[in-house]
């Protein structure tokens, strides 16, 4: 358990009430990556405080109607995965850094030259990043930030992003998972409902699909239909 002077804070915003936790930086930035780290030694103190500097507390009754649970375990944990963690000026940037190359990464190898057709070098895409000034956010999924850099980009170097048409069968069980992902992810074209499955077909860029495949497949526990329809511009 680490000290409360080396401890920083984790807050959540939940039912219009502020709450927070005393953690290790580093053992909570592992536990939120699904690392195996016992909650206890993530945590200074096994308590929820609605101000941590000043030690005050929250109450049961703010606990239960919050999160449905005075259980302050199963409130850390809910805390670390979906809340802020305050981690040092070192940590934020070393996360941004790989944030960054990642999302190049995935747009040099769904991008290319409109003129020429050649994909861009990584290199090229993190200095136009740079020039940008395209803000990263250490703690969202690259997939999901690479429409607002390829915004910021544009105007710096031309780039197009292959798409194609991927046709998706969930069984019924998984659908509202399933669902949820592919909407926040892609671009759903269609949709429809069947009694034992959910059908859609979703427009990804060309580079996603191994990632597609293997998300679907997660949620679904391999037994999802995915196939490739056409491709797009």
């Amino acid at each position: 358990m680490v000290s409360i002077e080396d401890a920083v804070i984790a807050r959540i915003t939940k039912a219009n009430e502020h709450f927070e936790i005393l953690v290790d930086p580093v053992l909570a930035l592992d536990f939120r990556k699904g690392k195996p780290v016992s909650i206890d030694n993530v945590l200074a103190a096994r308590e929820v405080f609605k101000d941590a500097r000043k030690g005050e507390r929250a109450s049961e009754n703010e606990l239960q109607d919050a999160f449905g649970t005075t259980d302050r375990l199963k409130i850390a944990e809910n805390i670390i995965k979906n809340g802020d963690i305050q981690l040092t000026t070192e940590q934020r940037r070393k996360m941004a850094d790989e944030k960054r190359k990642q999302i190049a990464d995935m747009i040099s190898k769904q991008g290319v030259d409109p003129k020429t057709r050649a994909p861009h070098p990584p290199q090229r895409i993190l200095n136009a990043m740079e020039q940008a000034h395209a803000d990263i956010d250490p703690f969202k999924p690259a997939a999901e930030q690479i429409s607002s850099v390829l915004e910021k980009i544009r105007p710096i170097i031309p780039i197009s992003i292959e798409t194609m048409e991927v046709a998706v069968r969930i069984p019924i069980e998984f659908a509202g998972k399933a669902n949820s992902m592919l909407r926040k992810m892609f671009a759903l074209k269609k949709e429809e409902w069947k009694q034992d499955a959910w059908i859609c077909v979703v427009e990804i860029p060309a580079g996603m699909q191994n990632e597609l495949f293997d998300k679907v497949n997660s949620i679904t526990s391999g037994k999802a239909e995915v196939k490739i329809l056409d491709k797009g511009r």
